[in-house]
């Protein structure tokens, strides 16, 4: 068994989150932001409060995430992307895969999923 979270609509046939029944594990799934036409700075904070919100509602917060990946359709963002990034991972941060993509949903310039334990 599994529960779905779901903060919202989504953009194609997908959960954005699930819990495993019986099990401590968050899916996440890979998140863009909501305005697609911001900066890459927005973008990721846009998609990091989605991601966080998700998280409570499934139980577990951003401190409980061990695994993120970022994918990027620009490879150069990645220096701004990242320094976003590390505001909501002050301390122990989670394991992580940043890579770009040739292209991503809805030309997102972004797109981040993780995985949590609660």
């Amino acid at each position: 068994m599994r529960e779905i979270i779901q903060t919202g609509s989504v953009a194609g046939p997908y959960s954005p989150a699930i819990v495993v029944s019986g099990s401590k594990f968050v899916f996440v799934s890979g998140q863009i932001a909501t305005d697609l036409d911001a900066n890459i700075v927005t973008q990721t904070q846009q998609i990091m409060k989605k991601i966080e919100k998700l998280l409570e509602d499934a139980g577990a917060y951003l401190s409980d995430v061990v695994k993120t990946t970022i994918y990027l359709s620009d490879i150069n963002d990645f220096k701004e992307v990242n320094e976003e990034y590390a505001k909501s991972f002050p301390s122990n941060p989670p394991t992580r895969a940043t890579l770009q993509a040739a292209a991503l949903p809805l030309n997102a310039g972004l797109m981040i999923e993780m995985l949590a334990i609660r």
